[in-house]
């Protein structure tokens, strides 16, 4: 379905220059994310690994980064 934010509540038009944005933040998300799942994959390897704990609050705190720049360029209406 064309436009459905339209029917989303507290969604709005995005400008060329925002969704150019939303785009390039939601690319780097996916390469920054495939780092960490690399990571992620040796921790705690026979070879020292990396520790899986801090991997994991990293994890967290890059989602909710680019979460936070997500909602600075789309600023939604709703909490």
């Amino acid at each position: 379905m064309e436009n459905q934010h339209r029917k989303i509540t507290g969604y709005r038009e995005l400008s060329e220059i925002e969704i150019a944005a939303m785009n390039e933040i939601k690319g780097l998300a996916e390469r920054v994310g495939v780092l960490v799942g690399g990571m992620d994959s040796v921790a705690g390897a026979d070879h020292a690994g990396y520790d899986k704990r801090w991997i994991a609050i990293a994890r967290t705190h890059l989602q909710e980064g680019f979460m936070a720049l997500t909602r600075a360029v789309a600023k939604p209406t709703t909490f």
